[in-house]
């Protein structure tokens, strides 16, 4: 109990007459005035003391309350490990994922094929805020033989409808791309995300979100990539002039919100442009099992443009999703004294279903009961189908060794390398999210090649089962 100095006076009056210290006799005191001052100095120092007490005990008061507002908050749940400052104006966060795949082909006896494990990620993240606008992330990866900066950047949200980014992040194009190697509902990404659009590049770009969020854009300029690379730029300002990539998109939700079956719908639409001379082509692909299949002949050089265009779309109501996509991507390409543009095309379809009830999403599943036996408790399954394709430019294989585009054709090694016209796969997945944070998935994709010559059969088909464990926060 606390008590304050007045409440304090009067129980010391109280406990003086009541002890005899003081008594009455009818108007006058018993005692003489010389006690009567003593006793008043007494009651006056015990006031001071006693309100010098009360004045200490409001500051310690006041003090708990300022050190508990100022305190940081420390969180750790299912979004990973943070600290935020009291006033929610700065913070900083520990996120990671980790995924050990395993793959497995069949029906190939060509001994440049190992089934294997790996790890496939092994990613720590940093990422925080400061002064409630600047955004910053820095994403490594140990899982290549040397560790890579996947993602350095700064974004400054000085309103959610204009943003400014910078460092080096996923460029905006492929709709799959764009979503985290947490979501992705097959081990490996389809051939337009993995093999035609750009990856991650160096540059800045302009974004947000408009229209009560119905609407995001972004408009950026990078240093550019061949396609499906990452990682700086292969390219020369002192030959190609400004030796920059742009790029834009656009994706609108037109029916977010409003709580009809439209709700999960998303269209939308990216381009990219560069220009380059004189530097030889980059571009290469590979297959669902990460197979080299095409790759251009060393003196194949740019020769001018270079540009993509991707229309993209996804729907998801309850426990059904779908996504496609399309993307072209033109190069202007030369080799001696032949010249051409090269039109290669990529697109999907992709369809999941989560068969235990949970809502579908483009950011991943959240189960309604996490994996506990003790609780009876699964989690969520979901099962998944995809077919995609990728095709060449039949020009890229025409003419003479001298001048084809076209890597020269190796059928003893790689199955027929720099053989292969168009790849089409489809692929099952079935997924088990035993929590929001821990997955496993098994991927079977199988894969036919059309060879571009009437003389060279078509490679071998690759059948490939992929299984995956992964933890992420």
């Amino acid at each position: 109990m606390t008590f304050k100095a007045t409440q304090i006076h009067g129980l010391i009056a109280a406990t003086l007459i009541g002890s005899g210290a003081l008594a009455f006799s009818g108007n006058a005191f018993a005692n003489d005035s010389s006690e009567l001052e003593a006793l008043r100095a007494l009651v006056q120092e015990l006031d001071q003391k006693i309100r010098v007490l009360d004045r200490k005990s409001e500051i310690a008061e006041e003090k708990a309350v300022t050190d508990k507002k100022a305190a940081p908050v420390i969180k750790a749940n299912s979004s990973g490990f943070s600290i935020e400052s009291a006033d929610k104006k700065h913070s900083l966060k520990l996120r990671g994922q980790l995924q050990a795949d395993a793959r497995h082909f069949f029906g190939d006896d060509n001994p440049d094929i190992n089934n294997e494990y790996l790890l496939r990620r092994v990613r720590p993240r940093f990422q925080g805020t400061l002064f409630s606008i600047f955004d910053f992330d820095i994403n490594t990866d140990f899982a290549p033989s040397s560790a890579v900066v996947q993602d350095a950047y700064v974004n400054a949200r000085f309103q959610p409808w204009f943003q400014v980014q910078g460092g080096k992040f996923k460029v905006p194009v492929s709709l799959e791309r764009i979503q985290s190697g947490n979501d992705i509902r097959f081990t490996e990404r389809s051939y337009v995300a993995d093999s035609i659009a750009p990856n991650r590049d160096v540059g800045f770009q302009i974004h947000g979100d408009v229209l009560d969020k119905k609407l995001n854009y972004a408009f950026g300029v990078f240093d550019g990539q061949f396609d499906g690379q990452s990682n700086g730029s292969n390219r020369d300002n002192t030959t190609n002039g400004n030796g920059k990539e742009f790029a834009a998109r656009v994706f609108a939700n037109p029916f977010k919100g409003d709580g009809n079956a439209l709700d999960g719908l998303g269209v939308g639409i990216s381009f990219t442009r560069a220009h380059s001379n004189d530097l030889a082509v980059g571009d290469s692909y590979r297959s669902p099992g990460q197979r080299g299949f095409f790759a251009y002949n060393a003196a194949t050089v740019t020769d001018g443009n270079k540009t993509r265009i991707s229309p993209q779309a996804y729907y998801y109501n309850g426990p059904f999703g779908v996504l496609g996509e399309y993307i072209r991507s033109s190069t202007d390409v030369s080799r001696g004294a032949r010249s051409a543009k090269l039109d290669n095309d990529a697109w999907q379809i992709a369809g999941s279903w989560v068969i235990t009830g949970e809502d579908n999403g483009f950011r991943g599943i959240t189960p309604k009961n996490d994996f506990d036996l003790a609780k009876g408790g699964w989690g969520a399954w979901e099962v998944a189908l995809r077919y995609h394709q990728l095709e060449i430019d039949s020009d890229a294989f025409e003419g003479a060794a001298g001048v084809r585009f076209a890597g020269a054709p190796n059928t003893t090694t790689n199955f027929g390398q720099n053989t292969t016209e168009k790849a089409q796969s489809w692929a099952a997945a079935l997924n088990w999210y035993l929590n929001k944070n821990v997955k496993f998935q098994a991927t079977y994709e199988q894969t036919n090649f059309d060879s571009a010559y009437a003389n060279i059969a078509d490679r071998e088909d690759e059948k490939v089962l992929f299984t995956r464990f992964q933890v992420a926060y």
